[in-house]
């Protein structure tokens, strides 16, 4: 909240962004906590394994380069026969598998027996292990003799390297494909390498094959933690579009309540009206005596009452016309170029009475020479008889109201009225904006009134494409600021220069 040293002027510049709903944040939070609290615990075994098809129809190909590109190497160094024989072997107990996946990524969801695919998937790596333990059961002749048991290893290594990033999504795959090649190859090699290369060679597969399950244990969990967080996400997306709906129902039903109600109470004008214009001038006539005089004076008061009561009834009965007529679309603004320093003058000489009778002092600082402004001059002495009647009603005698009229930062015009009043409490501003809203403390220290000013306050400035904003310090009064855009100003046309006229010319001897 300003300081009241703080003028209007830079009141008017200062955009103050909304704060954050705390509420909202606070439900983000809790939908944040809930998902990392139920992440990974919920059964996702049918999206694991159509992850786990889908990765493996897409790695089929690096898998199938990969044993072309041993068999090639292997037909170089002379091994053609066994190359191509382990190539087709391998590549068919691939294409078994490959087939296996796809009939699986067809059937239906609900067809789906996930123990029995699990068991299927598992023996097709099995099947896919009888290839690569072909191939670790090679022997080169021709080859040096440590060089191509280290190759086999080194083969072996990538294959199930692999096999791990392509299959992590089936826990265990890797040591169902690997198993029975690493057997072959610690029985077969042990012939023709040394026993601690062979001890160390075998070592090494065996880690590897325990690391490369680590890994792939490891990318399964992560891939459940995205199943999961991906399911909560897509609830709690639902929910929302729910809500969202149920809002937006809300909403319009209460949109037209409303409509339906400000019509109502539009149309009800003249039918209002009627009977107050007769209560109001007949009971005129018999508090006055104008058809002769009253034989009891407690008549003459009655008369007197019903008069003051029915006025105070036709002012509120015309505010809530007013406010519900702009509500409903009704209210036409008749726009004309218009001097808000004059409609302030005449609005203050209209409040000149209740002014001398409380004795506030009014101060006033008018910005000389302001252009024109492109408004509805009813609406805007209507705007400044509002909020000058607040003030002049919450401020104490002998006190002092402040009127400013002036340019904005962006090149708009506002008034400024500010009281030194009782105030209003923070918490209460947006009640006091509301139709028939009151403050607490300004109902006790002020008289009463419809709490309908400021509401049409609003709205006026509303239609006039501007903005109405309130600020108040509890104790040192209140301030109110009309702001006018800059689209409504008017700018003076320069005057146009009349064209000079050619010269004549003289006609030539005939």
């Amino acid at each position: 909240m300003p300081s009241w040293s703080t003028l209007a002027d830079k009141n008017i510049v200062d955009r103050r962004r909304v704060s954050r709903n705390a509420e909202l944040a606070k439900a983000v939070r809790k939908t944040r906590d809930r998902l990392l609290e139920k992440a990974g615990q919920a059964n996702y075994e049918y999206e694991i394994l159509l992850m786990y098809a889908r990765a493996l129809a897409a790695g089929a190909v690096s898998v199938g380069v990969l044993v072309l590109i041993v068999a090639f190497s292997g037909f170089l160094i002379g091994l053609g026969r066994q190359m191509v024989i382990w190539a087709l072997l391998t590549i068919g107990c691939y294409g078994i598998l490959a087939l296996a996946t796809r009939k699986f990524s067809q059937t239906p969801a609900d067809q789906i027996d996930i123990e029995h695919w699990k068991n299927i998937f598992f023996a097709g790596h099995a099947i896919t292990g009888i290839g690569w333990a072909y191939f670790a059961t090679i022997r080169c002749g021709a080859c040096d003799v440590a060089f191509f048991p280290f190759a086999q290893a080194l083969v072996l290594l990538v294959a199930m390297a692999a096999t791990a990033i392509i299959c992590s999504a089936l826990r265990g795959a890797t040591i169902a494909a690997f198993a029975l090649p690493i057997v072959a190859y610690s029985l077969t090699a042990r012939t023709e390498l040394p026993p601690t290369f062979h001890g160390t060679m075998v070592v090494m597969l065996v880690a590897a094959l325990v690391f490369f399950t680590y890994i792939a244990t490891h990318f399964n969990r992560s891939a459940r933690m995205a199943l999961a967080f991906q399911s909560e996400k897509d609830s709690l997306i639902a929910e929302l579009e729910t809500a969202n709906a149920m809002s937006d129902e809300a909403r319009r039903r209460a949109e037209e309540a409303n409509l339906a109600k400000s019509r109502f109470l539009a149309s009800m004008s003249h039918e209002l009206r009627t009977p107050l214009n007769a209560i109001l001038g007949f009971s005129e006539v018999m508090s006055k005596e104008v058809l002769g005089r009253m034989g009891n004076e407690t008549y003459k008061d009655y008369a007197r009452d019903i008069h003051t009561s029915g006025q105070h009834l036709l002012n509120l009965i015309n505010e809530i016309l007013d406010l519900s007529r702009v509500e409903a679309g009704r209210y036409t603004l008749n726009e004309e170029p218009t001097r808000l320093v004059d409609v302030v003058g005449e609005s203050i000489h209209l409040m000149q009475i209740k002014l001398q009778k409380k004795n506030i002092k009014l101060t006033e600082h008018f910005e000389q020479d302001l252009p024109f402004l492109w408004a509805d001059v009813r609406s805007v002495r209507q705007v400044v008889l509002n909020l000058l009647s607040n003030a002049v009603k919450f401020t104490p005698a002998n006190g002092e109201i402040q009127i400013k009229v002036g340019w904005t930062a962006g090149g708009g015009q506002y008034i400024s009225i500010r009281d030194n009043g009782p105030g209003i409490p923070q918490e209460e501003i947006p009640v006091v904006l509301s139709a028939f809203g009151q403050g607490s403390i300004a109902i006790k220290s002020a008289e009463q009134g419809t709490g309908l000013g400021l509401p049409i306050v609003q709205a006026l400035m509303a239609m006039h494409g501007g903005e109405f904003r309130l600020y108040s310090k509890l104790r040192e009064g209140t301030e109110g600021l009309a702001i006018f855009p800059a689209s409504r100003v008017m700018e003076a046309m320069p005057a146009i220069k009349p064209k000079p006229r050619p010269a004549k010319r003289p006609r030539a001897a005939a």
